[in-house]
């Protein structure tokens, strides 16, 4: 009993600090001159260095994955599309909205990953994934325009950046199954990271930037490494906490994920839901959850 407490503490621990982490980014991004480009290659190289060093110190290898071409392509193909793809979406989704709606838009993630297995083996789904689907998409309506179908409450650049939240997480989760299972979650995660960092700061030219000044002020650095360090943690304690408990209780635990984010924006920086949009972020917690169980009973039974 013990250790089953100990997973439902990290995993609520880590779901708190990675809620956290939206507020903080929104904060930044509302208040300073930092751009997404140059925050997010700032916070994917140092939590990428932070989790490698990690690894080094615990005595791994995490360099023996680069002499094997089939894997350190996979490796490449994570951190590009997977990696900063979903970081990217998830940070622009916050700065063209905010972190309420970012977090929650990556719950469409569940969806897209039903469409590409329903269509890669050529049936229907089945019939609770339908309804779990068209319930997410309910309370996500009813998120984004607060049951009226003459306003919507967010950008269509936000709304287009959700979805790619979606799409991005829904390749993050499915594509690096096989690597991972190989190389370990943290050794795939930490080079991950570093790459995505990487490329990003290639594109943007991050060594040019006149950003780099803004991180004297003591209040904006301190920010940018509380976000490395909630974020590194949280995923951390996600992974660890699988040991510990099953992966149907750390979905459902994870919906503490928005809730926290919610809170703090709500008591930080003073944003509000109406009462139907309340109800919608409702629905699409029950109705993920509701898709992660039955899923796991499923497995259960083939």
């Amino acid at each position: 009993m013990s250790r089953r407490l100990k997973g439902i503490a990290m995993i609520i621990f880590g779901a708190m600090l990675w809620g956290a982490t939206g507020p903080l980014m929104e904060w930044v991004l509302s208040n300073s001159d930092l751009t997404v480009s140059f925050m997010l290659t700032v916070r994917l190289v140092s939590a990428g260095l932070l989790l490698l060093s990690f690894l080094l110190l615990t005595k791994k290898d995490v360099f023996a994955i680069w002499k094997y071409p089939v894997w350190w392509k996979k490796l490449v193909v994570f951190g590009v599309l997977g990696m900063l793809g979903v970081q990217y979406t998830f940070v622009a989704t916050i700065n063209a909205s905010n972190a309420v709606v970012a977090t929650l838009l990556q719950f469409l993630a569940p969806i897209f990953v039903v469409m590409f297995i329903s269509f890669s083996y050529r049936k229907w789904p089945p019939r609770y994934q339908v309804l779990g689907i068209l319930g997410t998409l309910g309370g996500l309506f009813l998120l984004l325009t607060n049951a009226s179908f003459e306003t919507l409450l967010v950008s269509n650049e936000a709304l287009l950046w959700g979805v790619a939240v979606g799409l991005t997480f829904a390749f993050y989760t499915l594509y690096p199954t096989q690597i991972m299972k190989e190389w370990g979650v943290l050794l795939v995660v930490g080079w991950g990271m570093l790459i995505g960092g990487i490329v990003l700061g290639i594109i943007s030219r991050v060594w040019r930037s006149n950003e780099w000044s803004l991180l004297i002020d003591p209040l904006i650095a301190s920010i940018i490494i509380a976000i490395i360090f909630f974020g590194t943690l949280a995923f951390v304690l996600f992974l660890s906490s699988m040991k510990y408990i099953s992966p149907v209780e750390t979905s459902v635990l994870s919906s503490m994920e928005p809730l926290t984010a919610m809170i703090i924006s709500v008591i930080w920086l003073g944003r509000t839901l109406a009462l139907w949009q309340i109800v919608g972020v409702i629905i699409m917690l029950v109705c993920v959850t509701w898709l992660s169980v039955e899923g796991d009973k499923d497995q259960e039974n083939s």
